[in-house]
């Protein structure tokens, strides 16, 4: 029996292919990414020469090295991944960047603002940032990327030097949802926000909360409701889901004599959960509770009910995003764009009833 050990065969690279088919690895390397003046014969004798060895090709990765990019658009959500993909908005707004960044061919890479999974804001591989989902975080956020030199476009978003926005017409949106129940004849209307601190806090709306807040599309919200009613109480929200919307809406229904006539929560999914919460109590609507929404998404298990909310371009805001991050790729200044919702008149507000 020989014991001689047989020695490990040496991985093939590009030096060992150029040598191979007789030509210089710069001509081999030019072979391989089809962007020089490397004739078809030349080129079919690297390629065959790399077949023979059992070499795959230059490493991508360095490659995206050599040109300073990776590849890779970041996406920040504020979610976690399990809930992000439970909200219709942050699909259809990656819907939108998709679109547009698949002309670079650069792969979408989801980060969260809680560090789930390998890659973090801090040290993910990425050329470009699209910061979306109404972050509570988004000033410390940009801090990082501006420290790393990376090019940012935020949806929905306050102005920010260096930064490219992609913005909706909250404040107007929501007055017009407020004037919408005015004019119905409400007096006693209730808010339901999204989350006002990168706490998630729950729990009355205070105007200590609302000071204190970072959360620039809800605070947006609230100014446009408080524009038709500047006393408007309310509850926040810990998250846009349906569940948050049901907890928040016991809250604000529960008590018989402090119990508003209307309800704007300020998300879709949010109002479902409050007209959970009206069936629970036994409660109609709209005949007893008039309740809007904000987004217009699709949403399963509503019926009969057709929601009366205002209806947001959700993929236009994800294409005009992943247009800024070509501009911005390519070295333009592109400039600020700005959406307007649509108002969907449903079935779940009517006048007060009669007390």
């Amino acid at each position: 029996m020989d014991d001689t050990a047989t020695p490990a065969r040496a991985r093939p690279n590009l030096a060992s292919v150029a040598a191979l088919a007789g030509v210089s690895p710069s001509t081999a390397s030019l072979a391989f990414s089809g962007s020089g003046p490397v004739s078809a014969a030349t080129r079919e004798r690297v390629l065959a020469a790399a077949a023979e060895l059992d070499y795959a090709g230059p490493d991508p990765r360095a490659q995206s090295l050599r040109r300073g990019r990776s590849g890779i658009i970041g996406v920040v959500i504020e979610d976690r991944l399990r809930d992000a993909f439970r909200d219709p908005m942050n699909v259809a707004m990656l819907d939108g960047i998709a679109d547009e960044t698949g002309s670079l061919g650069a792969g979408l890479l989801l980060l969260t603002e809680n560090g789930e999974g390998a890659a973090s804001i801090r040290n993910a591989p990425v050329d470009a940032v699209v910061l979306i989902g109404c972050s509570t975080s988004l000033a410390a956020q940009v801090a990082i990327f501006r420290q790393r030199g990376i090019a940012l476009v935020a949806i929905e978003a306050e102005p920010m030097d260096d930064v490219l926005a992609i913005d909706l017409d909250n404040r107007q949106g929501s007055r017009t949802l407020a004037r919408h129940l005015s004019d119905l004849g409400h007096q006693r209307v209730a808010l339901v926000t999204l989350p006002l601190d990168a706490g998630r806090s729950r729990g009355p709306l205070t105007e200590t909360a609302i000071r204190a807040s970072t959360g620039y599309t809800a605070l947006e919200r609230i100014r446009g409701v408080r524009e038709v009613f500047p006393e408007a109480p309310g509850t926040m929200a810990a998250a846009s889901s349906i569940d948050e919307g049901l907890a928040a809406g016991l809250a604000l229904l529960s008590e018989p004599g402090n119990r508003p006539t209307a309800v704007i929560a300020q998300s879709d999914l949010l109002a479902v959960g409050v007209i959970r919460a009206a069936e629970q109590l036994g409660l109609r609507v709209p005949q007893d509770l008039s309740i809007v929404g904000f987004d217009g998404v699709r949403l399963d298990g509503i019926a009969p009910y057709d929601l009366t909310t205002m209806v947001q371009p959700a993929v236009e805001k994800g294409r005009a995003a992943g247009r800024g991050v070509i501009a911005l790729l390519n070295g333009e200044h592109p400039l600020p764009v700005s959406f307007v919702s649509r108002f969907h008149p449903g079935t779940t507000t009517a006048p007060p009833s009669a007390e």
